[in-house]
Order: C-alpha cells, then structure tokens, then sequence
C-alpha cells in the first residue's frame, strides 16, 4: 500500500493499492497504461469518535458547576474555608453519569413483546414501578440508590460561580478625579510571541493559504513563519470610585454564632468586591457603644463585649462620609450586621441617621442575624422605612448568608424585603 492523506486533513483519506495484472486493463471503456494500474478505496474517517473525551470532559464540568450552584448557600458558610482564610480545597459530592448502552433489563417484572403491526401510538403495553430508587434517611431498604462521587473544589470556581450573579447595585459615574484602570484584552494577533498564546485557527489558515500559492493546496506542512500568535494590548478604563462601609455590630449580645455569621457575610463581600472592582475602597467599622474604624485583621478576630447603640456606627459613617468620601466623588455602600439588639431609645436616631446616609448613598443594607425568630427591637423599628434605597435581610441560619448577599447585590435586582 502506498500513498499519504490527500485533502482536507482528517476528512478523507485515498489509499493506493498496486494491481498485478496485464496491459490490456480497461477502466471505463479507456486503456490504462502501468503507472495509472492501481485500486483507489476512499476511506471517510468520523471524528466525532475521537469528541468522545473531550465531550465526557465537558460533561463533568458542567456537573461540577451545577454542584456548584446547588450548593451554594452551604458553600458560603463552610468553616474551612472561612477559618482558613479562603485558601482551602473543599470537596463536593457530584451525581455520577451513566453511559447510554444497550443492556439486559434485572427488574423482576413481566416483559411484553407487541410487533404485529397493530399497535398504535398511545397503546398501554405494560404498567410497573420503573421509577422508583432507593431514598435517604432512617430504616433499611431494597432499592438501589444513585451514585455519588466527591470532586475538589477550589475557592475561585465557588467565586467564578457565585460572583457572575453579583454586582453594585445603583452605581453612577462620579465627577473627576475617576480611578484609571489599566485592562489586558488580547484584541491582536502577530507573528512571534508566547507558544502559549498561539491561535491555532490561523496559524492552519496561514499555512494552507501558503501551500496553496505553491500549488499543493494543504494545511501541512507547518513551517515556523505560518505561526500565528494572540497578543495583547493595554486598555485603560476609568471607573467611578466606590466606598463600602461595613459595619459590624462586635457587642455582648453578639454571642459565637452571630459573630460567625457576621463575619462570614463580610468575608464574601470583600471577596467580591475585590475579584470585581479595583476601584472600590472598604471601610471597616467595629461598633458596641461606641464606634471605631479597625482594620481588616482586627475587624475579623478581634470579639468585644458591652453594650449595644448602632447610631454609633451611623455617626462614624456620616463623618467619615463628610471628611473623606463626597458623594460627588464617590458611590457609596454602607452594610450594618447586627442581632438586632440595640438600646431601644436608640432606635429613632438608628432611623433618623439612616436617612442621612440614604439621602448620599447609592443603597444601604441591614442584614440581622436573628435564628430564634424574635422580634428585636432594631428590626421593629426599621420595618416602617420606606426608602427604596433600604434593603435589609433576617439570616436565620447559615444558608442565609447566600440569600442576603442575593438581595444586596443581585444583577438588576430591585428592592425587596424578606
């Protein structure tokens, strides 16, 4: 057998095969002569066989990020991740797929064969129970289940899932100065550059566009100077400053699982914020009686004790606003989470002081941490504000914290209330 691939590339292959025989072979009426003596066979090759592994492939990380998405709300709230400062590898049990084959039917029931040419499309040829699997919970059982595995997650593909759902609501260009922002966009395509970055597609075109001119119309062979390669340019981009101003409540009344709970809500805002927007500045505010800016570290371990006036965080607010943060600069966020428990002569200037921060801010947000379903006194008063630039939220157990930051920042959300 002699020959090589001829046309397109792992579409056609012609195999030459030689022909041992006289000089009188005719081929349609016409004499061949001892060169053109030979069998051609046309082999079409599928190369939908060889999608297979990338298509299983693709298969598993569509599976990865529905698990993703299903387990989003107990996700956010996992203490190894929140513990660790986000740099662990967590596992999550993904249903496992099964291949489409014919095999033989082990259900114990009676088969029914129909093919006289009498059956008609809606016929009933058999009843029985074809459904049902094995379940979950107490007592044994009879019936198979489904099939689990655990796959490792890393922190970016929860993020990558989640944060596509998120953003700023309400964000409005500011007056200049405007923070520029230096963007990457690979827009460009070269002759030399990184064998990481070649473009695949144009790098065959420019090969076969060559072969061409040179009389053999083909993708190979490949020489260095067909290669094509994705550059990049430098984009600047000037965004609209931000300032979100998280304030959390750290007195007596916040015990183990309010401060987690707490925490945990400002650990992913400021993930999001930072995966999202570089021009967006945190402000972290600790309050019992009295409040203070702390910093990032302090703010996440530091417990406190005492009291409970939440005007306190607002004024810290509002003067940090006035000296630092004009609203005509900035677009301004701030986010209170508190148990809800404040002095009840508080609560009037809690409302007359989260109107002033409404009338420059862009949204305000409460989020309460409240699992005993009571009535605090906090929430009793928020519950007449009307503003629509007021959202707040009632965490009653760890899911809460997805649905909270749900209502915060979800894409084209409007106000609402739980």
């Amino acid at each position: 057998m002699s020959g090589a691939p001829s046309g397109k590339p792992g579409n056609i292959w012609i195999y030459r095969f030689g022909m041992p025989g006289t000089e009188n072979f005719q081929m349609g009426g016409k004499k061949l002569s001892g060169k053109d003596k030979h069998q051609f066979i046309v082999s079409k090759e599928d190369w939908s066989l060889h999608r297979k592994g990338h298509d299983d492939q693709q298969r598993h990380k569509e599976k990865v990020k529905e698990a993703i998405r299903n387990s989003l709300p107990d996700l956010l709230t996992e203490e190894s991740i929140i513990l660790a400062n986000g740099k662990e590898v967590i596992k999550i049990p993904i249903r496992s797929l099964e291949e489409y084959k014919i095999r033989y039917n082990e259900e114990k029931t009676k088969q029914v064969g129909k093919g006289d040419g009498d059956s008609r499309v809606g016929d009933i040829i058999a009843r029985g129970d074809y459904g049902q699997k094995g379940g979950i919970g107490p007592g044994a059982g009879e019936l198979p289940g489904e099939d689990y595995y655990e796959t490792e997650i890393s922190l970016e593909e929860i993020e990558s899932e989640f944060f596509k759902e998120l953003e700023l609501p309400n964000m409005q260009k500011k007056e200049d100065p405007q923070l520029e922002v230096t963007d990457l966009e690979y827009n460009d395509i070269r002759k030399t550059g990184l064998m990481g970055n070649i473009d695949k597609k144009k790098t065959m075109f420019a090969a076969f566009k060559r072969n061409a001119l040179s009389g053999n119309p083909s993708f190979y062979p490949i020489v260095p100077e067909d290669l094509r390669f994705k550059t990049w340019n430098e984009k600047v981009k000037r965004e609209s400053k931000a300032v979100v101003l998280a304030m959390m409540d750290t007195s007596g009344s916040m015990g183990t699982w309010e401060k987690y709970m707490a925490r945990s809500f400002f650990f992913w805002l400021t993930r999001f914020l930072r995966s999202k927007y570089e021009s967006v500045e945190i402000v972290f505010i600790a309050h019992h009686t009295e409040a203070k800016v702390v910093s990032e570290e302090e703010f996440f371990a530091k417990g406190e004790s005492g009291g409970t006036i939440c005007s306190s965080a607002y004024r810290k607010a509002l003067e940090l606003i006035d000296e630092k943060y004009p609203p005509s600069r900035y677009n301004i966020y701030p986010f209170h989470i508190s148990d809800g428990d404040n002095l009840s002569s508080d609560n009037a200037r809690c409302v007359k002081l989260a109107g002033k921060i409404m009338d420059v801010a862009n949204l305000f947000g409460y989020g309460e941490v409240n699992q005993y379903h009571r009535y605090s006194t906090l929430m009793t008063a928020y519950k007449h504000i009307k503003n629509e630039k007021f959202r707040y939220y009632i965490m009653k157990e760890k899911g809460d914290i997805y649905h909270a930051l749900k209502t915060f920042f979800h894409i084209n959300e409007t106000a609402k209330t739980v």
